[in-house]
């Protein structure tokens, strides 16, 4: 049974989904756990009142973000923080805005046991699982075991460590392809690797766009103090995980709050020097850059950033 990514984007999705959300996951068992993760990942049996799967927050289209501030879970709750995308997960090493989750089989953990989210927990879930005749057939197809917690985690996971395809406009160019990326791409990308601008260390650097390093950005909601609400430290106050920018172009609104609309007005975020010298913000997220972006370069910089978006996701934009 071909499920995973591709799948996902075919006209077929949507028959398995109303199949799945019946209660009818379809005759087919699953392959491996990457298949049987995607069924989990997309059924509602999983939340408090089988209304919310992990992907209703976690839409492909959106590069499996949320295209709204908050999303809606159980009950129409919405989430306390903005919705991340959960591609390209593989080489992350700390998950959820303030990093809490030591990995990704914690992290799918969390969404279920959350009250405004799935409003569950991992043992009723199983339970669950352990009363369909389906997914008993379908554990022991995959891990030749009967459904529990830990091969459940599992299975989501390695679905979410599947989402990665390198296939950008930006891969194309790095690979040879000199007309992969647009003229003011291109020079977008030499502003955002010139020195202090955003692919910093400490900031947006590596194959992924992210350090996963948990700092503060001068983004001031005393409604969500970031860090600090784990550790009480008053050095963690406003502290968030740095996300990945693939796929960017698709995932907005932006910041931990989805305060922020656009990347344009991401780019002009950071381009305020003297509101980003009087807030929390990182030293190296302050440090002075020669002059600020023009209008021009900002334009470039946000087309940089649309070059990051993988060709599953190029129509959305």
């Amino acid at each position: 049974m071909k499920l995973h990514y591709p799948f996902l984007f075919s006209g077929l999705g949507l028959a398995v989904f109303l199949a799945i959300a019946a209660g009818n996951p379809g005759p087919d068992l699953p392959d491996n756990p990457v298949e049987l993760g995607e069924l989990l990942f997309k059924d509602p049996i999983l939340s408090g009142d089988s209304t919310v799967s992990c992907a209703s927050c976690h839409k492909p289209e959106f590069a499996f973000a949320d295209n709204t501030a908050k999303s809606m879970g159980i009950g129409m709750a919405h989430t306390f923080r903005n919705t991340p995308s959960i591609v390209y997960m593989t080489k992350r090493t700390q998950f959820f805005w303030d990093g809490r989750a030591p990995s990704l089989e914690a992290q799918a953990a969390g969404p279920i046991s959350n009250p405004d989210e799935m409003g569950s927990s991992v043992g009723l879930a199983v339970s669950r699982l352990q009363k369909s005749d389906f997914y008993r057939r379908a554990f022991s197809a995959v891990y030749d075991e009967a459904p529990d917690s830990v091969l459940m985690l599992q299975a989501i996971s390695d679905f979410e460590r599947s989402l990665e395809a390198y296939d950008s406009p930006y891969d194309r160019f790095l690979a040879g392809d000199d007309k992969a990326m647009s003229e003011s791409a291109i020079r977008g990308m030499i502003l955002f690797y010139r020195g202090s601008t955003c692919g910093i260390d400490a900031c947006h650097s590596g194959p992924d766009f992210s350090q996963d390093s948990i700092v503060s950005i001068g983004v001031d909601n005393p409604e969500d103090l970031g860090l600090f609400r784990l550790t009480h430290s008053k050095a963690d106050m406003g502290k968030f995980k740095t996300p990945s920018l693939r796929n960017v172009a698709v995932t907005g609104p932006y910041m931990h709050d989805g305060s922020v609309k656009t990347l344009r007005e991401v780019v002009e975020f950071y381009n305020d020097f003297e509101k980003l010298r009087k807030s929390t913000a990182h030293e190296r997220v302050k440090f002075p850059r020669p002059s600020p972006l023009t209008d021009a370069e900002i334009d470039d910089i946000v087309e940089f950033l649309k070059a990051l978006t993988d060709n599953k996701y190029l129509s959305q934009i």
